[in-house]
């Protein structure tokens, strides 16, 4: 695996100053430095709020990748690019199956971690809360039950 090495300034940035009544405010420059590298080879700025410390500055810039391959394998592996209908509603509905199978895969990865040791999530550990649906409750576009003809 490869390594890097982080750091994090505030930095303002000066795209059009010169059209505007104030400077930009403060943001942060997140640099990533590979070890194996001989200069920096990844950028990202960010207006999180200045008091962040910078491991989770680090964790919420990679967040994205993560996010990417969870889109990606939706699109492959689970049928969300496969949708050919012509309405929202259908589409809709077809993301939403497509959502809930994945999110179903998830659960079932977490039950059955790498064998590496430095696994951080044991099984024992998951607990799933469902939460418990309210006996007045009407699902939205389900026709009214005093409905006249």
């Amino acid at each position: 695996m490869m390594r890097s090495r982080f750091a994090a300034v505030r930095v303002r940035v000066a795209h059009r100053d010169y059209w505007r009544n104030e400077p930009h405010p403060e943001q942060w420059l997140l640099i990533e430095w590979p070890t194996t590298e001989k200069e920096p080879t990844k950028y990202w700025l960010s207006n999180l709020h200045e008091s962040i410390t910078l491991r989770k500055l680090v964790a919420i810039a990679k967040l994205r990748w993560r996010i990417e391959r969870d889109y990606e394998e939706l699109k492959q592996e689970l049928g969300l690019g496969h949708f050919e209908g012509r309405n929202w509603r259908g589409f809709h509905h077809h993301a939403t199956l497509s959502i809930a199978a994945y999110s179903f895969l998830v659960l079932e990865r977490c039950l059955f971690p790498p064998s590496s040791n430095s696994w951080p999530i044991k099984a024992a550990h998951i607990q799933i809360h469902i939460p418990r649906v309210r006996s007045n409750y009407t699902p939205r576009g389900a026709a009214r039950p005093h409905r006249t003809a």
